[in-house]
């Protein structure tokens, strides 16, 4: 169904049973998949890549160029994930020639006034809370939740599961399986409440407490701490995620509230 107040690029690649609303901007090179509902004063720009069952609502930008001025118009792209919703006013950028491309997962939601910038990643199953913004080049794993108003530096990295309080914001990279958040973002404990919900077993949970005590708790600086899990703590998946996490943390990992 197409409202008949829309601009729509005839060149547009739209799957016949998208719904559009009035006043909505969609150019040329855009693809939009099946099932997708986009509502009204929607603006869907050059370089979007939108999957299956997506809600988008009023007011929203996909695809506007970088806020970087080092953009120099190169073709990029920004791509949304199948049954993501993107709600009102929120805004993604595409991206510039660092990755020519802006990823968000499926099974998103990114609600009001969020913002994520060029070159992010965000993965799937993540929530971006009301005014929550992402800097550019930032990456979000698999499972993210992120407090209202609360914000990342360019190039944070975020590990899956992590939920970050609101109105915070990070400038470390913050490791999987935690809640962080205070005026300092730092280690609050594991996110075991989230881990339970998403079906890890208490055995792997407890895992988890035994890696993180000696992160965070041990008085033992990073590489000793990481010496110490690999030799105390049994292998699993969960352990090689927050290691290698932990080893390629280029803006080093946020700090424990015991080591302030």
């Amino acid at each position: 169904m197409r409202s008949s107040m829309v601009d729509i690029n005839p060149e547009a690649k739209i799957a016949d049973d998208v719904t559009i609303n009035s006043f909505v901007t969609i150019e040329g090179d855009v693809e939009i998949g099946e099932g997708t509902w986009i509502g009204p004063n929607v603006t869907i720009m050059d370089g979007a890549r939108i999957g299956r069952n997506c809600r988008i609502f009023p007011g929203a930008v996909i695809s506007a160029i970088p806020q970087d001025l080092k953009f120099d118009g190169e073709m990029t792209y920004a791509y949304v994930g199948d049954n993501t919703t993107i709600r009102e006013c929120a805004t993604v950028n595409r991206g510039t020639k660092a990755s020519g491309k802006t990823v968000i997962g499926s099974d998103c939601l990114l609600m009001a006034y969020s913002h994520v910038a060029h070159d992010c990643v965000v993965g799937n199953h993540c929530i971006l809370a009301n005014s929550v913004a992402l800097g550019g080049h930032v990456v979000l794993g698999d499972w993210v939740v992120m407090g209202g108003l609360s914000a990342a530096h360019q190039f944070v990295h975020i590990g899956d599961h992590v939920m970050l309080a609101a109105g915070c914001i990070t400038t470390k990279d913050i490791p999987p399986y935690i809640t962080a958040g205070g005026e300092t973002v730092s280690y609050m404990g594991i996110n075991s409440i989230g881990l339970r919900r998403r079906g890890f077993e208490s055995r792997q949970i407890d895992a988890v407490q035994d890696i993180y005590r000696i992160l965070y708790m041990s008085g033992k600086n990073v590489s000793n701490a990481v010496g110490l899990i690999e030799e105390t703590v049994a292998d699993s998946p969960e352990r090689q995620n927050v290691l290698s996490f932990v080893r390629n943390a280029t803006r080093g990992i946020i700090r424990g509230f015991a080591k302030r």
